[in-house]
C-alpha cells in the first residue's frame, strides 16, 4: 500500500516490472523542478544527504549527487538546480538543461509543487517535449487539501505521458512508491500513453516543420524514434524539440551549431521563419510559443483539478495583504530587521558572558600553572596570540548564531521571497531585478554564498552588478567588530539602533553603487520581475537549528583554522623583533610595553601607513588590525586584542594597570605590597574583552569608533570574497574593481565623516 490523500483520485496500478536492467543494474536519476518545490528535501530523503533547504528560490545553484541502494538496484541521484523552464536564460537553468541534454540520465523526476500546480506544470510540459523518460512527483500533496483542490492523477498522467506519484517530502511520504516507479520507467516497463504534442498554431507549426526537415537532411541529430525503439541510455534529442529551441533563439544550441557545415543554412532558415512569424502574428516566436505552452498547461490544469465548493481565500493570501502591502510592507520589513538586531544584542549578551568567563578562566588558570620565568615567549604566544586572538572572536559566537537563526526563520517561513517582492520597486529604481535582494539578504550571513546565489538572476548585467555590491551587506564576520566597538563607545540603550544603522548604511550605499554601475558599465534595461511567492509554512525546529548550525559551524571552523593561523602570524609580527635589553632599560617602565609593540614588524608597518590613516583618525594600531582584516574581517578584533595583550605582557609586574573590579578573583593580589607576576597576569587576563573595550575608550573617541565600523563595512572584501567574485564573474578585472573600488569608497567616506565630525565637534569626547 502507498499513501494517496482522499482529495486525490489515484491512477490505476501498473503491473510489476518484467525486464531487468543491464549495466550492473545501476540507474541514474536526475531530480528537477521549480525552485522551492521541495526538490532538495526529496533528494535528502532518498540519499540521506543533509543539503541546504530554504523556502525561497535559488537555494540549489549547482548539481549535487547522492547514492542509494533499493532492492538489487544501485541508484545515483543528481539534484539539479531549481528552474522554472528549460529556456536556459540564467546560469542555474543552463546547468539543469545542459545536464539533461548531454548526460541523458535514465530517468528524470520532475518535482511539482502541489500548492502551485499550474505554475509548476510548465516545466513538466517542456520535459514532455524532450521525449525523455519522466516521472512526476506531485509534492506537498497535503497542501492541496488546504486549498480545497481535488486532483485526478490518472488523467494528469495521461496528459503528461508520465506516471504521477503523490509525495509529501517533509514527512517522507511516497518515497518508496517513487523509487518503484523510477525503476519501472528505467526498465521501460511503464507504457507511456500517446499524448498530442503542444500545438503552437498553423503559422508556427509550418515553420517548425521546415526547420525539422532541414535538421534531418543535415543529420545533425538522430531522427526521433518511438519510446521503446531506443535504449534509455542512447535515446537522442527529438528533432522537433531542437527545432523548437532554435526557433526560441536558444543561445546555447545556436552556439553548438557554429561548428556544423550547415550552420549558415540553418540560421538563414531561422531568420526567415522568425520574420514570417513576426509579420503574421505581430510578436517574437519565443513569446508566442510561451503563451501557447501556458495555454496548454492551463487546459491540463482545468481538466485534472476540481476546486471544492468550500474554496476560500488562502491563509497565505490573507497574510500577504498585510506583509506585501504597498504602504505597510517596507515598514514591517524594517521592523523585523530591527527586532533581529535587538535580539542579537540583548539575548546574545548572556551566553556571550558565559563564553567570555570561560575564556578568562582558561587564561588565568594557564597563567597560574605556567612555571615562573619558563619559556616566556611561548607563554606569550599561547596567552596573547591564541587565547587573546581567537578567544576575542569566539566570544561573539552566540550573537552570530542568533543572527543566523533569525535569517533561517525568515527564509523557511517564506518571508524572504516577500522581501524581494517588497523591494522590487526600489530595486527597479537602482536598475536591478527584485530577485537581487535575495542574495543581498543572504549576504547578511556571509558574502560568499550570497555571490554564488546570484546564479538565480537571468540577466548578466543584473548578476555582475549584484556581485560587485554584495560586500556592502554587513556579513556575519563584521558583527564581532560592531559588537566590540558599539558597547565601548555608546550607551546600551543605543546599541541596537546604531548596529541597525550600520546595516542600513550598507544597504543605501549598495543601492547608490548599483545605480552608478547600471548607468555606466552595465547599461541595459532591467529584466521584468516575475517571481513565485511560495505559501507560508511553519518551519520545523529541527530545520531552523540545522540551518543555524550549518552557518555557525563555518564561523567556528574559520576561528579554528584561518583566524588561528593569522592570529599566530600577527602575534609574531607584533612581538618581534625585541628591543635590545640595554635599550629597553633606558625606557621608563610604563612605556616599555607600547615601545616594544611599536618596535615590532607590525608596529613599523603601522607607522609607515600612519600618514595615510591619520585623515581617518586611525593610528598605527588600527592600521595593523585592518591589514589582518583583509584575510577575514574577524581578525580585526583578534589583532587589537593581541596588540594590547602584548603591550601588557611586556610591562614590568608593578606597572600593570588595574582594570579589574574589586569583586574579581584577581583583586585579591592588591592586598600585597609587591604582587607576583603570576597574580598580575591573572588580573590582566580576567574580563579580557571588557579590558579591550576600556583600552579603546582610553585611546579613541566615539567618532573614531564609528569611523572604524564605517571603514570595515565598506572596504576591502575578504580573500574568500575576492576569490569567489573572480570565479563567478569569470574575470579578475571584476574582482579587482570590487576590491579597489570599495576600498577607495571606504577611504573617501571615512575621511569625510571624520573631518566633518572634528569640524562640528561631534563625537570627539
Amino acid at each position: 500500500m502507498f499513501f494517496v490523500p482522499d482529495f486525490i483520485t489515484p491512477a490505476k496500478p501498473t503491473p510489476a516490472p518484467q525486464r531487468r536492467l543491464t549495466d550492473a543494474q545501476t540507474i541514474t536519476v536526475a531530480l528537477t523542478g521549480n525552485p522551492n518545490s521541495g526538490k532538495t528535501t526529496i533528494f535528502n530523503n532518498l540519499t540521506g544527504a543533509r543539503q541546504r533547504v530554504g523556502n525561497y528560490g535559488g537555494v540549489t545553484v549547482e548539481t549535487k549527487q547522492g547514492r542509494l541502494t533499493y532492492g538489487s538496484y544501485r541508484i545515483n541521484v543528481v539534484d539539479l538546480p531549481g528552474t522554472y523552464s528549460l529556456s536556459a536564460y540564467s546560469p542555474d537553468e543552463m546547468v539543469a538543461r545542459d545536464y539533461l541534454i548531454e548526460q541523458k540520465p535514465d530517468v528524470i523526476v520532475d518535482i511539482v509543487d502541489g500548492s502551485n500546480l499550474e505554475r509548476n506544470l510548465y516545466l513538466a510540459v517542456q520535459l514532455k517535449e524532450m521525449k525523455l523518460p519522466l516521472v512526476v512527483a506531485l509534492n506537498m500533496a497535503d497542501e492541496l487539501k488546504n486549498q480545497h483542490l481535488h486532483v485526478d492523477l490518472e488523467k494528469l498522467s495521461r496528459d503528461l505521458g508520465a506516471p504521477v506519484i503523490p509525495t509529501i517530502g517533509t514527512q517522507k511520504i511516497g518515497m518508496k512508491r517513487l523509487l518503484e516507479k523510477i525503476i519501472e520507467v528505467a526498465q521501460g516497463a511503464w507504457t507511456a500513453p500517446v499524448t498530442p504534442p503542444v500545438y503552437y498554431g498553423p503559422e508556427i507549426e509550418n515553420e517548425l516543420e521546415k526547420i525539422e526537415q532541414l535538421l534531418n537532411q543535415n543529420t545533425l541529430t538522430p531522427v526521433e524514434l518511438p519510446h521503446d525503439a531506443q535504449p534509455p541510455r542512447r535515446r537522442g534529442n527529438p528533432t522537433r524539440w531542437l527545432a523548437l529551441k532554435l526557433l526560441e533563439n536558444d543561445s546555447g544550441l545556436l552556439k553548438n551549431l557554429k561548428s556544423s557545415p550547415a550552420y549558415d543554412l540553418i540560421t538563414e532558415q531561422l531568420e526567415i521563419s522568425k520574420k514570417r512569424i513576426v509579420s503574421l502574428l505581430g510578436d517574437d516566436p519565443e513569446v508566442l510559443m510561451a503563451e501557447q505552452r501556458y495555454g496548454h498547461v492551463h487546459g491540463i490544469y482545468r481538466t485534472v483539478v476540481r476546486r471544492n465548493a468550500e474554496a476560500r481565500l488562502q491563509l497565505s493570501d490573507q497574510i500577504d495583504k498585510v506583509l506585501t502591502n504597498r504602504l505597510l510592507g517596507l515598514p514591517i520589513f524594517a521592523a523585523l530587521m530591527y527586532i533581529t538586531f535587538w535580539l542579537v544584542f540583548t539575548v546574545g549578551e548572556y551566553p556571550m558572558g558565559w563564553i567570555e568567563t570561560a575564556i578568562d578562566t582558561l587564561s588565568a588558570k594557564l597563567t597560574q600553572l605556567w612555571p615562573a620565568g619558563s619559556a616566556p615567549m611561548l607563554r606569550s604566544l599561547v596567552l596573547d596570540g591564541i587565547i587573546a586572538g581567537v578567544g576575542n572572536v569566539l566570544v561573539f559566537l552566540p550573537n552570530i548564531m542568533l543572527l543566523f537563526m533569525a535569517i533561517a526563520l525568515l527564509e523557511d517561513t517564506g518571508y524572504m521571497a516577500r522581501a524581494a517582492f517588497i523591494m522590487d520597486r526600489l530595486m527597479k529604481w537602482v536598475g536591478l531585478h527584485g530577485k537581487s535582494f535575495i542574495p543581498m539578504i543572504t549576504g547578511f550571513g556571509c558574502t560568499v554564498p550570497a555571490i554564488m546565489g546570484t546564479r538565480i538572476l537571468d540577466n548578466r548585467a543584473d548578476r555582475l552588478t549584484t556581485i560587485l555590491i554584495l560586500p556592502l551587506m554587513s556579513c556575519g564576520a563584521r558583527l564581532p567588530i560592531y559588537l566590540l566597538i558599539i558597547p565601548a563607545f555608546f550607551p546600551p540603550a543605543q546599541a541596537a539602533t546604531i548596529m541597525y544603522g550600520m546595516y542600513l548604511i550598507g544597504i543605501v550605499l549598495a543601492f547608490f553603487a548599483a545605480r552608478l554601475l547600471r548607468s555606466s558599465l552595465f547599461k541595459s534595461a532591467p529584466s521584468p520581475f516575475v517571481m513565485e511567492l511560495p505559501p507560508y509554512r511553519i518551519p520545523t525546529v529541527n530545520a531552523i537549528f540545522l540551518h543555524m548550525w550549518q552557518r555557525s559551524r563555518l564561523y567556528l571552523r574559520k576561528a579554528g583554522t584561518l583566524i588561528l593561523g593569522i592570529s599566530i602570524i600577527m602575534w609574531a609580527l607584533t612581538s618581534y623583533p625585541q628591543i635590545p635589553p640595554a635599550q629597553l632599560e633606558k625606557i621608563p617602565a610604563p612605556q616599555q610595553g607600547p615601545a616594544q609593540v611599536a618596535y615590532s614588524f607590525a608596529g613599523r608597518l603601522g607607522r609607515t601607513l600612519e600618514p595615510v590613516l591619520d585623515p581617518m583618525g586611525f593610528d598605527w594600531k588600527i592600521g595593523t588590525a585592518l591589514i589582518g582584516a583583509f584575510a577575514a574581517k574577524e581578525v580585526f578584533v583578534a589583532q587589537l586584542g593581541i596588540v594590547y595583550a602584548v603591550e601588557q605582557d611586556h610591562l614590568p609586574a608593578t606597572a600593570v594597570p588595574d582594570k579589574i573590579s574589586d569583586s574579581s578573583p584577581a583583586a585579591v593580589s592588591e592586598q600585597t605590597a609587591e604582587p607576583s607576576a603570576a597574580s598580575e597576569r591573572v588580573k590582566k587576563s580576567d574580563q579580557q574583552l571588557e579590558t579591550l573595550r576600556q583600552h579603546l575608550r582610553e585611546h579613541y573617541s566615539p567618532l573614531v569608533g564609528f569611523c572604524i565600523m564605517l571603514f570595515c563595512l565598506i572596504a576591502s572584501p575578504c580573500m574568500a570574497t575576492v576569490a569567489v567574485t573572480r570565479r563567478e564573474s569569470g574575470a579578475w578585472r571584476w574582482a579587482l574593481l570590487q576590491f579597489g573600488g570599495l576600498t577607495a569608497l571606504a577611504y573617501i567616506l571615512t575621511v569625510a565623516v571624520y573631518q566633518a565630525g572634528n569640524l562640528l565637534r561631534i563625537g570627539i569626547t
